[in-house]
């Protein structure tokens, strides 16, 4: 078994790249976006979300996060790829007709 160091950004990046939440969440909430702006708040959403998973995952002892450290890191690089993923549902598959708030 390897052992995670304090601070290891390839399991930060994995972490946060592979995480269902905050895929999901991400691209319906950039798919409902009626503006470019909101991206923002829909990745903000899912990383938050993303980050809440893992914190529950960890405390019914799932995942073994024993030395991973960097919880700042992990909700950061989230948000990154939520917005990325909030970007491809807004550009790519934007739910037409809907009407402004």
């Amino acid at each position: 078994m390897i052992a995670l160091q304090p601070f290891d950004p390839y399991s930060i990046v994995l972490v946060a790249l592979l995480n269902p939440v905050v895929i999901a969440l991400a691209f319906m909430m950039g798919r409902d976006a009626n503006q470019w702006q909101k991206l923002i708040v829909a990745a903000f959403a899912a990383s938050c979300a993303g980050f809440l998973l893992l914190y529950v995952l960890a405390y019914f002892r799932i995942v073994a996060v024993k030395g991973f450290g960097a919880p700042t890191g992990v909700f950061v690089a989230q948000f990154v790829f939520a917005l990325v993923w909030a970007w491809i549902g807004y550009r790519f598959f934007h739910k037409s007709g809907q009407k402004s708030a």
